[in-house]
């Protein structure tokens, strides 16, 4: 008989999720799904599978190499799963870092000077470090 473990302590003792609890809303909420499909917290998950658990703005991707129930370190997480997270995910991620300083969210205040200089600096590349007169004819 194959290894198996619930999807929400999986998630939990392979230390997705910091808490049960809150894999167990995520898994409610639709955001943890396995070949597509939509799963429920005591749904039992076997070596193999692809998990996917969305973390807006992307949708990470883990492939179970071992089925788990009890909290193991962080040095032995390689041995439990496999991150098969698809690059362009990540380009995702880098993107909302990049335009999160364009977009701010009402109420959360004046930018702080490292913000502020980020956020000059994306608009406006060419006032930081390049001067006006250099060649890019050959870039």
């Amino acid at each position: 008989m194959p290894n198996l473990a619930r999807i929400d302590k999986w998630l939990w003792a392979a230390r997705i999720f910091k808490t049960r609890s809150i894999a167990v809303d995520a898994i409610k909420n639709g955001r943890v799904t396995i070949g597509g499909v939509n799963v429920k917290p005591s749904r039992m998950v076997k070596e193999g599978e692809v998990v996917s658990v969305k973390k807006p703005p992307i949708t990470y991707s883990f492939r179970i190499l071992k089925t788990i129930e009890m909290r193991v370190g962080a040095k032995l997480i390689p041995e439990v799963y496999e991150n098969v997270t698809p690059k362009e995910q990540y380009e995702l991620l880098e993107m909302s870092r990049i335009s999160g300083f364009i977009d701010r969210q009402r109420g959360t205040g004046r930018p702080t000077k490292k913000e502020r200089r980020a956020m000059d600096a994306f608009t406006d590349p060419f006032t930081f470090g390049f001067d006006e007169d250099d060649d890019f004819d050959d870039v």
